[in-house]
């Protein structure tokens, strides 16, 4: 199973907010540091907006926020959202034909393969998964020093090494 790009975003987006809960969050600033362009941000902040995850505050000193807490957010729900309403979309842009009708047994067959997807999501919270996000920062942190500090090392050796020669 392979989930939109817009949901892929949507818990991102969401996870931005949820870490920076309870203050807002300008939608610029999510789209500058999840690299999503803003026109994009903005559509899928107003889909999470209209699906009651975020509300959003206008005006200068605006922005969004969680409408409730990350602990009460299923990622199950989100990806139940926004491929819901990408799907309608997608339906009504198709019309309707007599070829839709023949496939309503594969629309159902796909549509109950989805429920036992995102049933597995929904056993996942938007807290969990900041939870794992904060543990695995400062392991990458300290890593990412040693390697520096590693390289520094090499460098300071290196002359050294030289002068022995």
């Amino acid at each position: 199973m392979r989930l939109s790009k817009t949901t892929n975003y949507a818990i991102r987006i969401l996870l931005d907010c949820a870490v920076a809960a309870p203050n807002l969050v300008k939608v610029a600033e999510i789209s500058d540091r999840r690299d999503i362009t803003l026109q994009n941000t903005f559509k899928i902040v107003h889909l999470l907006s209209r699906a009651g995850f975020i509300k959003a505050t206008r005006g200068r000193h605006g922005g969004v926020q969680l409408a409730r807490p990350a602990a009460d957010i299923r990622i199950g729900d989100v990806v139940r959202a926004m491929e819901l309403l990408n799907l309608e979309i997608e339906r009504e842009d198709a019309g309707q034909s007599a070829a839709q009708g023949q496939l309503a047994a594969l629309d159902q067959l796909f549509d109950n393969a989805l429920d036992a997807f995102i049933s597995v999501l929904d056993e996942h919270t938007l807290e969990q998964m900041i939870k794992v996000q904060r543990k695995e920062k400062p392991a990458n942190a300290r890593r990412t020093k040693a390697v520096a500090a590693g390289s520094d090392m090499s460098r300071r050796s290196s002359p050294a090494a030289a002068d022995r020669r």
